[in-house]
């Protein structure tokens, strides 16, 4: 099969939901992607339509992000485009067509804020170090890089 690979660049828009499956951690959350363009006549950026995915990770990728990621925050993701369809409900009779991005590798947008990174160790979100606005806890400065 071939798959659609995809890099979208914008916000979290949801809580990230953690479960443990019998194929290993899953997270979800639902991700924005506003488009922007350069409106001559006002010389100003102007926001454009905002398009929804929800954003699927698995095993460890996805324990990484239910203990990294906050709501509001800037994202790269990159992964596998999936478009489907579901029948008609009951509510207007029309079928509904939701695009998922099965995530390959997630980042912090750079470009609009900084990043401390920390390897995960192979644990679970619970068992992993939880940054203060999780937790409620202080934050963690990063170690200083000697010169």
């Amino acid at each position: 099969m071939n798959d659609t690979l995809v890099t979208v660049v914008g916000n979290v828009a949801t809580n990230v939901e953690y479960r443990e499956t019998p194929a290993g951690g899953m997270a979800r959350f639902r991700f924005a992607a506003t488009a922007r363009r350069w409106d001559r006549e006002r010389a100003a950026w102007a926001d454009g339509h905002t398009s929804f995915y929800t954003v699927n990770a698995w095993r460890q990728l996805g324990a990484n992000l239910a203990a990294s990621v906050a709501v509001g925050e800037p994202l790269v993701v990159h992964g596998r485009l999936r478009v489907r369809e579901e029948p008609a409900d009951g509510r207007d009779g029309q079928r509904r067509t939701f695009v998922d991005i099965e995530a390959v590798a997630v980042g912090h947008d750079l470009t609009r804020g900084t990043a401390a990174f920390r390897r995960g160790g192979g644990k679970r979100p619970s068992e992993q170090l939880v940054t203060g606005r999780q937790s409620g806890e202080a934050s963690r400065d990063p170690e200083p890089v000697p010169t």
